[in-house]
């Protein structure tokens, strides 16, 4: 699948350097890196296009034309990342996106006062008016889907809502495996944190809200209203969950 990927800030660029996985990207063991995901997978060849846009923070609160900070001509492809964008620019995009053939949009949501429900509500309508899917991830690693464009993304390109399988021996995690990554990386660098941790309950959960916090996850800390806690919790419960659910009763039988 090809992906364009349209961004104006930080989180994009973290994105985009977990799906290259170019050596140097993912720092946060420095200087014990391991270089647990050296070399093992790189989407470059499928990412048809990443073209940075000015940072929303540069740009006048209204514009008038959003066209004209947008790329005259884009490139061709199945589906668009579209994240740290002006609210106006987000909103021209659909049209301009259905020229060049794209059939979805995702707009990952890591901080609600960029985009708000009624931007993202008013996204989804300009999608729908040309024909366009569009997902709204609150936050990025909680994109999942069982059928079409978005489940064939999360397969091929292996991100979304954390998976990992877990291997125990003598009441401990001896290993690790990512089967899919947040989109941000940051499962990768949990995994490593886990390996040698007891299988108590509360042990667990203590290295995967550390190594969470520390890889770092950069999403708001601002209480959510829809989510009912900050989009940064949200994300953190969601690999809990990940690692809790694949370790099972493993927990129980063999913690303390």
């Amino acid at each position: 699948m090809d992906l364009l990927v349209l961004y104006g800030g930080a989180f994009g660029e973290k994105v985009l350097g977990n799906l290259i996985n170019y050596e140097g990207f993912c720092t946060s063991c420095d200087p014990l890196c391991a270089y647990c995901k050296h070399g093992k997978y790189s989407y470059a060849q499928n990412i048809i296009g990443a073209i940075r846009l000015k940072d929303p923070a540069t740009l006048p609160r209204f514009i008038d034309d959003p066209e004209n900070y947008l790329p005259e001509k884009l490139p061709s492809a199945k589906l668009v990342i579209a994240t740290d964008l002006h609210p106006d620019l987000l909103l021209e995009l659909p049209s301009k996106l259905k020229d060049v053939g794209v059939k979805d949009m995702i707009v990952p949501i890591e901080d609600s006062h960029e985009v708000s429900g009624g931007l993202r509500n008013q996204i989804r309508g300009a999608c729908e008016e040309v024909g366009m899917e569009s997902s709204f991830p609150k936050p990025f690693c909680s994109l999942d889907s069982n059928e079409g464009i978005i489940k064939r993304f999360i397969d091929d390109f292996k991100i979304g809502k954390p998976l990992v399988k877990i291997e125990t021996k003598r009441g401990q995690i001896s290993r690790v495996t990512v089967k899919r990554s947040a989109p941000c990386g940051s499962t990768w660098f949990v995994a490593r944190k886990l390996i040698g941790t007891e299988l108590d309950k509360q042990k667990i959960r203590d290295v995967v809200s550390e190594a969470h916090h520390s890889y770092p996850c950069t999403a708001s800390m601002d209480r959510d209203k829809e989510v009912g806690d900050t989009i940064l919790h949200k994300a953190g419960y969601l690999i809990r969950a990940a690692v809790e659910e694949e370790l099972g009763d493993r927990i129980s039988k063999d913690g303390k």
